[in-house]
């Protein structure tokens, strides 16, 4: 009955509903179940063996780590062995796993990072994982997050609040600020890599001429010291526009009155701020900040163009990560577990931030 009368009183919506809801369970729902099932498989792209399920193994070889702590090596009077470099010498990590059965599961891993510990530091601990290039995926995405999602938001505030005035021509600054969003991020990836060129680059020419030649040139992206932030200031660079058009329909649907009313009880611009402006834009910096993250969490088209996940994969991400696997290296099963890993992240991540943002009673 409840059924027969939704449909008879509907029927317009549900025809205008149907079109867009077909084309979102084609092309999102039913490819995340495939990604799932295909993540409990070792399903290659193409491949004469058979698919076989593997359950989670996909998973157990992404998210493996373990760790180790190693002895320095000493001479046969017990002092301690230098290198060239003058750092202590310790075993091989291969040769350490391998000689000693109490590691049995770490024999497979290889090192991620390091640091001395002990008395004298002389101990060194050794984090491994069982796939250090997707451990490095996720570092750099997050890190990646971390940075772009507060720094984007709060420069695209910014500009809002300077194009948010009355003022002949602030249409031109307008559309100059979001015209790098409308441009393909491809096509901006690549004129970056020109800025960012280590021999002629743009970028190293103007540090050069307002240090009077005293600056030395940097490969921006081919440092791996330097790289990643490179992309990210880029990054932002480009989609700061597009927050900032956001921002600006914030403080559009903001009251004047409530202005009028603070500059006659005497209030200061930061007063004006911080009581007026920014409670008026709470919800829409809710929006901003979910949408910059999930943008951020799927960092690929500039890494592609950029750099390729190099150098050292200091650059790699992990939507990189999950398509380099499964359409470059044909490991289907692979990409799919990874596409499953972040989906899980962002859905994590966007709850906390909802949870963080609530309205409070």
């Amino acid at each position: 009955m409840f059924v027969r009368k939704l449909t008879e009183s509907n029927a317009a919506g549900w025809a205008y509903v149907l079109p867009s809801f077909g084309l979102l369970v084609a092309f999102i729902i039913l490819p995340f179940f495939f990604a799932f099932y295909f993540s409990l498989t070792n399903q290659r792209l193409i491949s004469p063996n058979p698919t076989e399920f593997v359950g989670f193994e996909n998973y157990r070889n992404l998210l493996s780590v373990g760790t180790i702590v190693l002895e320095p090596e000493r001479d046969a009077n017990g002092a301690l062995i230098i290198n060239d470099d003058g750092s202590i010498e310790y075993p091989r990590l291969r040769s350490f796993t391998r000689n000693n059965p109490e590691y049995p599961h770490l024999d497979r891993m290889r090192e991620w990072f390091s640091w001395q510990t002990g008395p004298n530091n002389e101990l060194k601990r050794v984090i491994l994982a069982q796939d250090v290039v997707f451990m490095r995926a996720m570092k750099n995405t997050f890190i990646f997050v971390l940075v772009v999602a507060p720094l984007q938001a709060s420069l695209a505030l910014l500009l809002a609040l300077l194009i948010n005035q009355k003022l002949r021509g602030i249409n031109f600054y307008r559309a100059v600020y979001f015209m790098p969003v409308v441009i393909s991020i491809v096509v901006v990836a690549f004129l970056w890599r020109l800025v960012y060129d280590g021999e002629n680059g743009l970028l190293n020419n103007i540090l050069q001429a307002i240090t009077f030649g005293r600056f030395e040139p940097v490969d921006w992206l081919g440092n791996s010291d330097t790289a990643l932030g490179s992309i990210i200031g880029m990054s932002i660079w480009q989609a700061v526009g597009f927050h900032m058009v956001i921002w600006l329909s914030g403080l559009q649907t903001i009251s004047p009155t409530l202005y009028e009313a603070g500059k006659l009880e005497g209030a200061s611009k930061w007063q004006t701020f911080r009581y007026i402006t920014w409670p008026g834009l709470r919800n829409t910096a809710v929006l901003i900040l979910i949408v910059i993250t999930m943008q951020a969490f799927g960092v690929f088209a500039q890494i592609d163009v950029m750099t390729n996940g190099g150098p050292l994969d200091s650059t790699q991400s992990i939507v990189f990560q999950a398509i380099d696997r499964g359409y470059g290296k044909q490991d289907i099963s692979g990409g799919s577990a990874i596409s499953v890993l972040l989906f899980l992240i962002v859905l994590s991540v966007s709850l906390i931030q909802r949870y963080v943002t609530r309205e409070r009673s």
